[in-house]
């Protein structure tokens, strides 16, 4: 049984966290951080949670992480990076929801994120957690850097192409929208109900922070290596809760059959599903998974691939992708607690 402790558990990513880990067998729930709800009844705060947890939130200031096997940050930017030396100096392990640990070159984190970073240090201990290309480093890691939910998405549609020497790797473009909870659970004009619903927009068009991470994953791949990678990424916001939809556009340079290729690259991934040729996915039919389903098109028999992937960016695209990452570092099943069917309607 590993004892786990959750701070930040009062925003999307964490009462989804806690959702997940409620049915998790091997796991005892110690600890859930809130400086605003400390004393209050988790399953108060929460009632989807009730009978589930007979905990209350408390401080992190005196919540017991130290004596906890496993600890998710589930947490704004820059909280992991100030705690995280002291956790893993008592013999923790940590999962970090945030960007804190994601990029490996300092400056690029500095230069993205405004502030300087309080453990850079640890950044190349770090390793990034996407399972599908990290594995095995995963298992053995003390620090895992959970992928944002765009970057999880792109990603899982790219790695197949980018592995090969069939497209054009210097001109890939995705386009993805995204929910508003992927915003977070916080108050800000634009996300409010009159402003969202009946809507739908580009936004982060210069540039978004999940694009440096992309790139500088897709290019630590070993069949990328010595390539040229290049990437436009424009995210956009859609009038739902939950749920990502990235589309992905390829040049094709050599023929090969590419629905093979995908189906190889992912056969045996317990969270990837690669659909019938021409599929066309919708979130709905990922909708409180942790899976990414991924269909491939070539309109008009041209010369330019269309990847679909799906993806609940509250599940695969944050908290599942935790757990998954938990199970692999703690020898589970690496399935283990996420066997979830998607909610349809």
């Amino acid at each position: 049984m590993v004892k786990v402790g959750v701070v930040g558990g009062t925003g999307y990513t964490g009462v989804e966290l806690l959702r997940l880990l409620a049915f998790h067998p091997q796991v005892e729930v110690a600890a859930i951080t809130s400086r605003a709800e400390a004393g209050v009844k988790v399953a108060e705060h929460f009632p989807s949670l009730r009978g589930r947890y007979d905990i209350a939130f408390t401080d992190p200031a005196s919540a017991p992480l130290a004596q906890c096997d496993c600890v998710f940050f589930a947490t704004p930017n820059g909280v992991a990076m100030s705690q995280a030396r002291a956790l893993l100096e008592a013999g923790g392990r940590i999962v970090d929801f945030s960007a804190d640990f994601r990029l490996k070159d300092r400056s690029v984190w500095e230069k993205w994120y405004k502030v300087s970073h309080a453990s850079p240090e640890l950044l190349d201990e770090a390793v990034y957690g996407l399972p599908e290309i990290n594995r095995e480093r995963i298992r053995g890691a003390r620090l895992v850097a959970n992928p944002g939910c765009y970057a999880t998405a792109v990603q899982l549609a790219l790695l197949p192409l980018v592995e090969t020497d069939h497209v054009d790797h210097r001109h890939f473009i995705a386009d993805a929208k995204s929910g508003v909870s992927g915003a977070g659970r916080k108050s800000e004009v634009d996300l409010l109900f009159a402003e969202a619903s009946d809507n739908f927009k580009a936004y982060a068009v210069a540039g978004h922070r999940h694009h440096p991470e992309i790139l500088e994953s897709l290019r630590s791949l070993e069949g990328a290596s010595g390539r040229k990678l290049g990437l436009t990424f424009v995210p956009h916001l859609v009038p739902m809760v939950r749920g990502i939809l990235a589309t992905v556009y390829a040049r094709i340079t050599k023929e090969t059959d590419f629905q093979a290729l995908y189906e190889r690259r992912y056969a045996g991934e317990p969270f990837v599903d690669v659909l019938p040729q021409h599929s066309q996915p919708e979130t709905r039919w990922v909708r409180g998974t942790n899976q990414c389903r991924i269909a491939l098109h070539r309109p008009m028999d041209g010369d330019t691939l269309v990847v679909l992937a799906v993806e609940d960016n509250l599940v695969k695209g944050a908290a599942g992708q935790a757990v998954q990452n938990m199970n692999l570092m703690f020898g589970f099943a690496e399935s283990e607690g996420l066997e979830q069917i998607a909610v349809v309607p």
